[in-house]
């Protein structure tokens, strides 16, 4: 299953103020549905490293409109910490509720919605300032068990996780996360992975281009990304994320065969 991603946020790493009306986000989410994404996730509050909170009004302005612009072409995930936004954004359509806070299992019971429970260290403002673990796998192994028996306790219908790459990792930590999903997978829990152009992509990148990680753009980390797509899907990944759908499916279909 691939999850196409739709930002409708000015400043999201990589598509950033591209669909920031209701209207270019819809267009974007219908197309991403075209090129097969089984989900399309719309997010309000970038969670890019450093990025400050937004009102829940700004966010909900955001994002319903786009939501029930997209809810009768497909299935709608809504990426938000707030419940508010997550009932609103439920009310318009959507079926999903992909929690990076992992602290909204009541919210998706309540809404009798699927919960994504992400592992996160830290806020958005401060989860790269020094990201540090004893054992990232076991840690995150260890957070996300928890998070899903929580979810399943509190009568979520249906419960995904998630390891968070990039979410208070460093690139070392995202790739031993990435080397080692199989012990995520043997929890039973369908696991959801978004490495899409991610800054350690770009850092692999420029280790082959010869440049700094912040000199290879957002949309020129296509291969890794696919790459990091193939891995997981080829580990046992049930869902990935991407920003490039039409060519995430074709890997993914490449592999499955």
């Amino acid at each position: 299953m691939v999850m196409g991603i739709v930002n409708v946020t000015p400043d999201s790493f990589s598509d950033g103020a591209q669909f920031a009306t209701a209207e270019a986000a819809v267009a974007r989410g219908r197309q991403l549905f075209d090129e097969g994404a089984a989900v399309v996730d719309v997010g309000g509050e970038s969670t890019r490293p450093g990025a400050e909170p937004v009102p829940v009004s700004e966010e909900l302005a955001r994002v319903v409109d786009v939501v029930a612009g997209l809810a009768p072409h497909g299935r709608v995930s809504i990426d938000t910490t707030k419940p508010e936004v997550a009932r609103a954004a439920v009310a318009a359509g959507a079926g999903i509720l992909n929690d990076v806070s992992a602290s909204l299992q009541e919210v998706a019971a309540e809404l009798n919605v699927t919960w994504i429970a992400v592992h996160r260290q830290g806020t958005p403002g401060d989860m790269q300032d020094a990201p540090r673990y004893a054992d990232v796998v076991a840690e995150v192994g260890e957070y996300l068990a928890e998070a899903a028996e929580r979810g399943r306790a509190a009568g979520v219908p249906e419960v995904w996780i998630d390891p968070g790459i990039g979410f208070g990792k460093t690139t070392a930590h995202n790739l031993e996360l990435l080397a080692n999903l199989r012990p995520l997978i043997l929890l039973g829990t369908p696991v959801v992975v978004g490495a899409s152009r991610k800054r350690f992509i770009g850092e692999l990148h420029s280790q082959s281009d010869g440049c700094g990680p912040d000199e290879v753009p957002t949309d020129d980390r296509l291969e890794g990304s696919l790459a990091a797509a193939a891995w997981a899907f080829a580990q046992g990944a049930s869902v990935v994320r991407a920003h490039d759908v039409a060519p995430t499916v074709g890997t993914l279909k490449v592999v499955a065969a």
